[in-house]
C-alpha cells in the first residue's frame, strides 16, 4: 500500500487522480479519504447525491491502494483474500437482497480482520438503506461517514472550461457562467452537455455562442 494519497487536480477525463477537481463541495471528503491509515476500524463511507463524484473519488483511492473494486448492485460472495483493500460502490443497493447483504457482511469482516481497508459509497446514510440483516446494519451504522455535496458553481465552471479546452473549442467568456445556471448539477451532465454543444456547432456550422447554447437547452427542456 502507498503511504499518502496525492491529487493532481488539473484535468477532467475519466476516473484518474489527475482528473478529479477539488472544490468546497468535496474538500472534506478528499481529506477523509487521504487519511486512510487512520480510518476508525479501517473503513469509510462516502455519501452524497448522484453526480457529486463519489465513484470517481473511490476509483482514485482504489488505484492508489491497488484495491479490488466491487458494486453493491452485483454484490456476491467472492474470493478476496484477507488483507486486501476493497471498494464497494453504491453499497446501499445491497438492501433487500438477502444474498447481497450476506456477501457484504462477510466481505466487511474478512477485509477488516485481515488488516485491509474498506471504502464504501452510497447516496444515503445506512439508516436509510432498508437493510434486513441486523449484523450488517449495525456494522454499516458504525462506519465513519464523509459527505460530498452536489457540485458547486466553481467546480462545474472548472469542469466546463477544461472539457471545452480538451475539444479545442474557444468559447465566449459569458458562456460558461450561463451554462452553470441552466445545466443539471453533475460532472457527468457537464460532459454530456459539452459533447452535445460541440456536435450541434459542427452540424450547423455555427460558432458555439450563448445563443446557440440557449437553443439547445430550450429544446432539451421541452423534450
Amino acid at each position: 500500500m502507498t503511504g499518502q494519497l496525492t491529487f493532481d487536480l488539473g484535468r477532467r477525463a475519466g476516473y484518474g487522480r489527475d482528473d478529479f477537481f477539488a472544490s468546497p463541495a468535496n474538500a472534506l471528503a478528499l481529506e477523509a479519504v487521504g487519511r486512510w491509515r487512520n480510518w476508525p476500524e479501517g473503513k469509510l463511507l462516502l455519501i452524497g447525491p448522484a453526480g457529486a463524484g463519489k465513484t470517481h473519488l473511490a476509483h482514485v483511492w482504489a488505484t492508489e491502494m491497488r484495491a479490488v473494486f466491487c458494486f453493491g448492485a452485483t454484490m456476491a460472495a467472492g474470493d478476496h483474500g484477507p488483507g486486501q483493500s476493497v471498494v464497494v460502490d453504491d453499497a446501499d443497493r445491497v438492501a433487500g437482497d438477502p444474498a447481497a447483504e450476506t456477501a457484504l457482511f462477510h466481505l466487511h469482516n474478512m477485509v477488516l480482520q485481515g488488516g485491509g481497508r474498506l471504502l464504501l459509497t452510497a447516496a444515503r446514510a445506512p439508516r436509510d438503506w432498508g437493510l434486513a440483516l441486523p449484523d450488517l446494519a449495525s456494522r454499516m451504522a458504525a462506519t465513519d461517514v464523509a459527505r460530498l455535496d452536489a457540485p458547486d458553481d466553481a467546480l462545474l465552471s472548472a469542469v466546463l472550461v477544461k472539457l471545452f479546452a480538451d475539444r479545442q473549442i474557444a468559447v465566449p467568456p459569458n458562456l460558461v457562467a450561463y451554462l452553470v445556471t441552466r445545466m443539471e448539477r453533475s460532472v457527468a451532465a457537464a460532459g454530456s452537455l459539452v459533447a452535445a454543444l460541440d456536435h450541434l456547432a459542427l452540424s450547423t456550422r455555427r460558432p458555439l455562442t450563448r445563443s446557440l447554447a440557449a437553443e439547445h437547452l430550450d429544446s432539451t427542456d421541452h423534450e
